[in-house]
């Protein structure tokens, strides 16, 4: 039967969002279910408590004796950090205090996302907790006040995480890694592109159908706070009845609203100097967080057209407390619509900037800010699934809650398509809801009650095999790359390449080395590539470990691989022995990458 209630959680780059629905609800529409959005209590001022559909994901660590413990006090009780509107709101004042894109961190490269590493770049006296840890408070903080509101607690029900689709094996088991500390153990993932997509369908009200038609093939174009995520979603038939199989997947690009608000204070700043008024690095990052609100208000619908922003005085120039100065909507939509959203060809390329020998560890934010040079190119490496390009568009994100942003961008995919006519641009979610409530009407499709988006794995996964081969000075041994699950392979199901057999090393350490492909559609379990070509296999990172045989330290064992996609979408690779008596599970390593 399973649980009573079956949740959805958008974890967001800038803000969270709890959905669930009722499967006991006599009147419960398989076609058109009514899904509710968890007001979540969270502190708005010191002191000052409200509950709002939105959990902005912002945490912030007081100093000591900066606040009276009783005005952190939340309805379930004291909280040492601030988590939720008041901790965006001091991301403005005390912004080496505040801890931001969590999210963004968990796929970062030089760095260990599950260490004491933010808030990034903070002051020597400030507290560090890691990415995982600060995405394991905003789940906890969802979970107790669903626990304070709902009759049944939140760890009993079927709970659905959504999660980039781009995201990596290492982020995906990461964000159940923070799962699991807020005590959320049992819940799986769903990719943010199809809970979006199941959102539209559970809001047409079984009118979907009427909006596409067989052979449409639909874009998925996610916009959030710090990543764009790119999908595609055809349309078929099978016994006379549509169905939808999502088709290609793009890569992990960290570009989105964090990047907005970066630009935006840049430009403020700029006109400000023109002032006569410089303003440092501090102040910088305290005017991002301004410029995150102002955003957000300006390209409202119903937004003003023009926001205050509040400066705080650091400089000489600056006299006084703080600084007053104003951002217009057209400010706005200049900045972004042009910097972000410029119209390119249909054939455009993401620029590569010239990488200086030195650089700062941190997230690895895409060189080029044009998302729609980023979307150009996903649609023309995927130009067999949509020759024509996409002939619709779903929006998601809180970017394209903006309508003048999601103009634009059909303005692009309209140019791109010339003379096969107009995208259709699909309406009826809510940007900013719709990654919670699609996935709950995903768990409720699970169950047999709705419609099920086709997908599996958004990548072909691979392992590399070292090539038996003489060994020449200065040449390193050359890799084959082995398939293990083929694009597509549905979760909870398991392959065994029975046809292969390899030498695994045990008993000492040993680097395993994977690699994935969005673009080999083709290649089936024991598929080995050779020689590939720039694009068509990217790796991953490696796993190093070492793997126990007691008394065979060095030994290379003979073993057939055998490849599982758990129901959480992440993959385990075993190895098992020729005598069928011993078995490894290889798992990724989360430590720093080498």
């Amino acid at each position: 039967m399973g649980s009573r209630f079956v949740v959805g959680i958008d974890l967001g780059t800038t803000n969270s969002v709890l959905a669930w629905v009722d499967t006991q609800a006599p009147d419960l529409d398989a076609e058109a279910p009514a899904i509710g959005v968890l007001p979540v209590p969270q502190l708005v001022k010191p002191g000052v408590v409200e509950a709002r559909d939105t959990l902005p994901s912002f945490l912030y660590l007081p100093a000591p004796g900066e606040m009276d413990p009783a005005a952190l006090a939340l309805p379930w009780g004291a909280a040492e950090h601030v988590v939720g509107t008041l901790a965006r709101a001091r991301g403005a004042e005390v912004p080496g205090r505040v801890v931001a894109s969590a999210k963004s961190w968990l796929c970062a490269t030089g760095v260990d996302p599950s260490g004491p590493i933010l808030p990034w770049g903070a002051p020597d006296d400030v507290p560090r907790l890691s990415p995982v840890a600060a995405e394991a408070q905003y789940l906890a903080h969802l979970r107790a006040a669903w626990d304070a509101a709902m009759p049944t607690p939140l760890a009993e029900q079927e709970v659905y995480l959504a999660v980039p689709a781009s995201f990596d094996a290492v982020a995906r088991e990461l964000t159940m890694r923070a799962a699991e500390a807020a005590g959320l153990g049992g819940a799986r993932l769903i990719e943010e592109p199809q809970a979006a997509f199941y959102a539209w369908i559970a809001a047409s009200r079984g009118a979907w159908r009427e909006q596409v038609r067989v052979g449409d093939v639909i874009l998925v174009c996610d916009v959030g706070g710090g990543t764009t995520d790119l999908s595609l979603v055809s349309v078929g038939e099978e016994a006379g009845a549509l169905v939808l199989e999502r088709r290609a997947v793009g890569d992990h690009i960290l570009l989105g609203g964090d990047n907005m608000d970066l630009a935006l204070a840049h430009a403020v700043r700029a006109r400000l100097a023109e002032t006569g008024v410089t303003l440092d690095d501090w102040q910088l990052r305290g005017l991002v967080h301004g410029c995150r609100q102002a955003k957000e208000q300006l390209l409202a619908a119903e937004g003003p057209e023009r926001v205050t922003l509040l400066v705080l005085g650091r400089s000489r120039k600056v006299v006084g407390g703080a600084l007053s100065t104003q951002v217009t909507r057209a400010e706005v939509e200049r900045t972004l619509v042009e910097g972000f959203f410029p119209l390119v060809a249909a054939d455009a390329q993401p620029a590569r900037a010239r990488r200086a020998g030195l650089q700062e560890i941190g997230l690895p934010y895409a060189a080029d800010p044009a998302i729609t040079r980023h979307l150009a190119a996903f649609l023309a490496r995927h130009r067999e699934v949509a020759p024509e390009g996409p002939s619709a568009v779903l929006f998601n994100g809180g970017v394209t809650g903006a309508a003048r942003l999601r103009a634009r961008l059909a303005e692009a995919l309209d140019a791109w398509r010339g003379a096969a006519g107009a995208v259709r641009v699909l309406a009826g979610a809510e940007p900013a809801r719709a990654v919670a409530v699609g996935a709950a009407a995903y768990g409720l499709a699970r169950r047999g009650r709705g419609v099920r988006i086709r997908g599996g794995t958004a990548r072909a996964y691979y392992v590399g095999v070292e090539a038996a081969a003489p060994a020449v000075p200065g040449v390193p041994a050359p890799v084959k790359a082995l398939c293990l699950a083929p694009f597509g392979m549905e979760e909870g199901s398991e392959v065994e390449l029975a046809g292969t057999e390899l030498g695994l090393v045990v008993g000492e350490p040993a680097e395993f080395r994977f690699f994935g492909s969005s673009v080999r559609r083709d290649d089936r379990p024991g598929t080995v590539v050779e020689g590939w070509e720039a694009g068509e296999l990217e790796e991953l990172r490696p796993l190093e470990t070492t793997l126990a045989a007691a008394g065979e330290e060095g030994r290379t064992v003979p073993v057939r691989l055998r490849a599982h996609v758990t129901e959480l979408g992440t993959l385990e690779l075993w190895c098992v022995a020729r005598d069928g008596g011993r078995r490894w599970r290889l798992e990724f390593n989360l430590r720093q990458a080498a």
